[in-house]
């Protein structure tokens, strides 16, 4: 392993995004995270190739189904 994980916090910074919502991606596995217990970190080169593949649609496209 080359470099540090990040933080799911610095993550968010990086894709400009919530932290509230960066947990909701990350919970709906769309958000590649690393699980050390409770927390959640983010390897950098996943998310680079995540972010240089297009990201991942949430199922069901934008529309959420209602339950």
């Amino acid at each position: 392993m080359s470099s540090a994980l990040l933080s799911l916090k610095d993550a968010c910074k990086i894709l400009n995004v919530s932290y509230a919502r960066g947990t909701a991606l990350a919970r709906e596995g769309i958000l590649p995270v690393v699980r050390l217990g409770r927390q959640l970190r983010v390897d950098p080169q996943r998310l680079t190739r995540f972010v240089e593949e297009g990201g991942k649609a949430l199922p069901g496209g934008w529309r959420r189904e209602a339950k």
